[in-house]
């Protein structure tokens, strides 16, 4: 096994993006977090590689700024697999590509059976890659060597793999496609923070108490404090079943929350104390939280047959066409066009359906020039044959 360096103080970095600076073509870049085991989604490994510079590991926490990497090489393209899900821990810490090729989504509109880096590496350049650490703790410092090996092999053929991947989107006359992805990639704004992010417990439906949910909230709030503070998982401490369990308790005493056998976790008996007092502050808390917080979100669809019957109706025929139209382009339905815009377009259409009034209503809701293009005209017969349909049934039933 060859050793790989790991690259940890300010100094060592400067230089390395001088190096990076003097190479040619693309960058790969490549971040790894530690989701699952900290609380924080910040990178603890981030690594680079260009021709003629070489390969790069980088350790953030270590040398905290990292724009001059950024700054060096602005104008330059940013090969990444998957960019979305790492974009966010990158600009963190200050590296914000301006023009990025992403070959997971390359690989779905080119409609590949398995989009993972491994699986397209093995497929268009015939390496097999070993996967192994791609679950890993990266915040385990000294990492050990085999994931660093593994680390450094996912951006050593990154820009190899771009390459052959933008000839088959030539090819299949996708390319313009493909970068109109990657623009709405990096323009996505940043997900709204919740006002209220313990309603996300899972179980917290079968919570029958506003003051079940007091509980919950205090048992939530009283975790997430301690999680952002050890810098650890909240599932790792309790898990949301636990939070669920004990608020459908009534507790008299810390003893009997202790023998409570669902409320379970690694820090369910050693923070004990913690969880008491957040049943005890939830058990008192004068300011009850509401059953159900309004919301302008339209309902899933499986509650359309009652509710809007004529809107499932327009959805099922779009959905239909479009499945069709994705099976003529070789790629994922949900990549011709996000199921969400579908939705929202089926529950409020236009009030007179006509291709351009379902086009304007694409781009109002997100879609991408090349998706308007391909579907706005199935859409808009859709909704039309949906409505003619429904206005058909009550003739047909008498």
């Amino acid at each position: 096994m060859v050793r790989v360096h790991v690259i940890a103080s300010p100094e060592e970095f400067l230089a390395a993006c001088d190096v990076i600076s003097q190479g040619t073509g693309p960058i790969a870049i490549d971040a790894e977090r530690a989701s699952g085991f900290t609380y924080s989604q910040r990178a603890y490994l981030i690594q680079v590689h260009r021709r003629e510079a070489g390969t790069f590991l980088f350790d953030p926490p270590a040398i905290g700024d990292m724009s001059e990497l950024f700054r060096q090489n602005h104008t330059e393209e940013w090969v990444l697999h998957a960019a979305s899900q790492d974009l966010a821990c990158l600009r963190e810490v200050g590296i914000s590509p301006q023009r990025i090729f992403d070959t997971e989504l390359s690989a779905r509109l080119l409609g590949l059976d398995r989009v993972g880096l491994g699986s397209v590496i093995e497929e268009l350049l015939g390496v097999h890659l070993a996967k192994e650490h791609s679950a890993a703790d990266w915040s385990t410092r000294p990492l050990p060597e085999p994931w660093l090996t593994y680390a450094a092999q996912d951006v050593e053929l990154l820009v190899d793999l771009r390459d052959e991947i933008e000839k088959l989107l030539i090819d299949s006359n996708k390319l313009s496609w493909a970068h109109e992805e990657f623009q709405a990639t990096l323009d996505k704004p940043e997900k709204i923070t919740s006002t209220e992010p313990w309603r996300k417990i899972s179980g917290l439906h079968t919570l029958r108490s506003p003051r079940q949910l007091a509980i919950a909230r205090a048992l939530w709030n009283a975790r997430d404090v301690v999680a952002q503070t050890k810098d650890i998982s909240p599932g790792r401490l309790i898990p949301d079943s636990s939070i669920v369990a004990a608020s459908k308790r009534t507790f008299s005493t810390k003893g009997e929350l202790a023998a409570c056998k669902e409320f379970n976790g690694r820090a369910s008996r050693s923070m004990l104390d913690v969880w008491w007092e957040a049943v005890r502050a939830g058990t008192a808390d004068e300011n009850l939280p509401v059953m159900r917080i309004p919301s302008d979100t339209i309902p899933p669809p499986r509650a359309w047959a009652d509710k809007r019957p004529d809107a499932l109706e327009r959805l099922n025929a779009a959905k239909e066409k479009l499945s069709a139209r994705a099976v003529e382009l070789s790629m994922p339905t949900e990549n011709l066009l996000t199921p969400s815009i579908l939705r929202e377009l089926a529950w409020a259409p236009p009030s007179t359906v006509t291709v351009v009034s379902v086009s304007a209503g694409l781009k109002k809701l997100g879609a991408r020039p090349w998706q308007i293009a391909e579907t706005c005209a199935l859409i808009s017969n859709a909704f039309v044959e949906a409505d003619q349909k429904l206005n058909l049934e009550p003739q047909e039933s008498s």
